[in-house]
This record gives structure tokens, sequence and C-alpha cells, in this order.
């Protein structure tokens, strides 16, 4: 009885008879998946990287700004503006609804001066629990507490950019600034949020609510004392966001005497809605690269069935006489069976390990990378469908010319002109 040591030698030797057929056969196999996997990792790259600049932001977070009412729904004109207020936000943050929500009232056009220099950046009222809606990463010192909103105290916290700027490198904690001339003390720094140069986070300064509410109101006619900017919340649970935007619609409604419904009144961003639209495109995304894949496969593989069946034409008499020596069907069929197995077993596996070489090496040069996409990566569903579908690829590519081989009768097989 024949080995499966002899076998595989006749299996190896059977592929390198023909060199170049079976190198393209290979390279078609390991180039179709070498792409599904690097055309789905830059896909998931760029999820990840979507993912990250909305983490960025703070996790499941709905955004709200004061808005206008339109005077029927879907009408732009003879629109009532209001502006959302501190009170507003204390109604906001008692609904059952939420998690937790914050307000922030938001200057641009303040000036700030240090020792050393003076820059222009965005000075932000918060508070205190800011840090647990928005991502502020402390690099130094403290945010703002209870104590500073109650005293109204002048203290500042400096955002990354903000710190660098102002003391060109200089210890900051302890140190003092003027805000439109008044003094503040810096109490904690806050690390780099944004990558690349959107850098409109990391300078900006924050001082308690409070004192921002005292010394640098919103400014214009007829706006309530305790205008805000914004109000931000948490949904109790992330796919709760639809719930809490309506409660929190009905009740900023009815503090500013207007329908709920008329959903042009209402300028927000759901970052949790669009982290779910953009997951939604990805993965459709990953289906059709996955299809294509899929296809690209099923042609390698009718390809090697192709090529399996002219080898068995090529090598009748081969096959003839084995079994008039005596070779059992099987061992005809084994064969030919792992031929077809080999091809493209080892053409799939080389084009992952190319895709896994190539998505390293992006790793190493990619640096901070652009805002907005993550380096390529292999996705385990997507190596798992690969090697899945190359395991039937090669049964199917086998057993077709394996089952034509193994059926030859030694005399006619004999017989046959190649």
């Amino acid at each position: 009885m024949q080995s499966y040591r002899d076998i595989f030698g006749q299996v190896f030797r059977a592929i390198t008879a023909n060199k170049v057929r079976s190198f393209l056969t290979m390279f078609g196999i390991a180039w179709g998946v070498g792409s599904m996997l690097l055309l789905i990792g830059l896909g998931e790259g760029f999820r990840n990287g979507q993912k990250e600049n909305l983490a960025k932001l703070g996790n499941d977070l709905i955004m709200m700004w004061s808005g206008t009412v339109p005077a029927l729904p879907n009408q732009h004109t003879g629109m009532r503006p209001y502006r959302l207020t501190l009170q507003d936000a204390v109604a906001v943050h008692a609904l059952p609804q939420l998690r937790d929500s914050t307000a922030y009232l938001q200057r641009d056009d303040l000036r700030e001066v240090s020792d050393f220099a003076n820059i222009s950046g965005r000075v932000m009222g918060v508070q205190t629990n800011y840090p647990s809606v928005r991502k502020v990463p402390l690099t130094g010192g403290r945010f703002v507490d209870e104590s500073d909103q109650q005293e109204r105290r002048r203290v500042a916290i400096l955002g990354q950019k903000s710190a660098q700027l102002l003391f060109l490198g200089r210890p900051v904690l302890g140190q003092s600034i003027t805000i439109n001339g008044a003094s503040f003390v810096v109490v904690g720094v806050v690390d780099k949020i944004n990558r690349g140069n959107n850098d409109s986070d990391n300078q900006r300064i924050y001082i308690p609510l409070t004192t921002m509410m005292e010394m640098y109101p919103i400014l214009g006619a007829n706006l309530p004392r305790d205008s805000i900017s914004s109000i931000q919340y948490q949904p109790r649970v992330c796919d709760e966001n639809l719930e809490a935007k309506e409660a929190v619609h009905r009740v900023i409604a009815a503090r500013h005497n207007f329908d709920p419904s008329l959903k042009d009144a209402f300028e927000e961003w759901d970052t949790i809605r669009s982290s779910m639209m953009v997951g939604a495109i990805f993965d459709a995304m990953d289906v059709f690269l996955g299809g294509v894949g899929l296809v690209t496969l099923a042609l390698g593989a009718m390809g090697i069935v192709n090529i399996m069946l002219v080898s068995v034409s090529e090598r009748t008499k081969e096959i003839g006489l084995r079994k008039a020596l005596g070779a059992t069907k099987r061992s005809i069929l084994t064969q030919f069976f792992l031929e077809a197995l080999s091809l493209t077993g080892i053409s799939g596996l080389v084009g992952i390990i190319g895709a896994q070489l190539l998505i390293v090496a992006v790793k190493m040069l990619w640096g901070d990378g652009i805002p907005g996409f993550g380096p390529p990566t292999i996705v385990p569903w997507s190596a798992a469908v690969a090697l899945g579908s190359l395991v039937v690829a090669g049964v199917v590519a086998g057993l077709i010319p394996a089952i034509q081989a193994a059926n030859l009768e030694p005399v006619e097989a004999l017989r046959r002109e190649n």
C-alpha cells in the first residue's frame, strides 16, 4: 500500500512539473485572498478611525444648541429664534431617561495674556461634570470643582495648545493669565485631544460656568441673563438615544412654547446615530468586498478544476500504468485531490501572509496617519471566511478531476493517445 509520504512526493512532483501553469494558478488564488483581506482591512481601519474621532468627543453623546422655531412644519420663513438657558439645562438634567448631562457657555472673542505671550483662544465656562460627558484627559492639576462653582473662583484649565502658546514650554500650574484683563490662576492642563491639524479642541480654556456667566455672558439684545451655548447629554443606555432625545425635546419645547414635533426647531448632533450609520455603511462595504473576494476565489477554483482536468488528460497513460501495477482507485483519487487542495491551500496561505505583512508595513509607516482614518487591520472574520472558502474551493477543485482520474479503466487508459 502506498504511504502518504509517497503520495505527497508525487503531488509535489506533479505540481512542479508545470511550474508556469501552477504559478499562474496559485497567483490568482493568492491575489484574490490578499485583495479581499486588504480591502476589508482598509475599510475596518476607516471604521475604527471614525469611532476614535467620535470617542474623542465623549461616549454616547448627544449635543444640542439654541435653535429657531418654524411657523409651520418644514417652513423656513418667519422663524422664531430661542436661546438655551441654564434653567433648561437643570430641567434636562432631571430627566430619568438620561445618564448624565452638562451645560457650557462658550466665547471665541476673548483675549488671553500671560507673562510670555497672548492668544485669542476659545474660552468655555463648564460645569464640574463636564469631563464625565465629554472627553477631557488631564496631564496635570485638576478640573473645575464644586467650590470653584459656588465661589465663582477665577481658575482656568488650559488645553494642550493653549498652554504651549501662552507659556512657551515653561511650567504652567499655579501661574496666572488674564482673560480680557481679569486675572485667573491655572489649576490644570488638558492632554492633546485631536490629531493632525485640527487644534481647535486643544486651544480651549476652561473656567467655572458660574464665573463665565458673571464675567463673560453671551452678548446680544433681549437675551436671557443665564443663556448658555449648549446642553450635552448621554442617554441612560446607548440604544435608548431616540427615547432620550424625545424626552429632551419635550422639555425644551415646553419651556420655549413650541410643539416638540417640529423637528426643524432643534439644532443637535446625535453621535450615537452617526456611529450607527458609519457602522452600517461599512458593514455593507465589508459584505460587498467579501462577496467580490469569494467570487474571485470561486473563479480561481474553477481555474484549478480546468487545470487538473487537463492534467488528468495529459497523464492518462501514467494513470493506466499505475492502476495496471496495482494502484487502487483510492490512491489515484487521493493523489489528484491532494494536488488540487495543495494548490489552493498554499496559494491561499501565501495571500493571507502577504496581506498581513503588507498591513504590518503600512502600520509601521502610518504614524499619526490621517485624522478620521485608522491603519488597516486584518479582520478575524474575514480571515476565517477566506480560510473556509479556500477549503471549499480546494474540495471542489480537487474532487471532480480526482473522480475522473480514479474512474479510468487501466486498459482504456493505456490505449488512449495523449
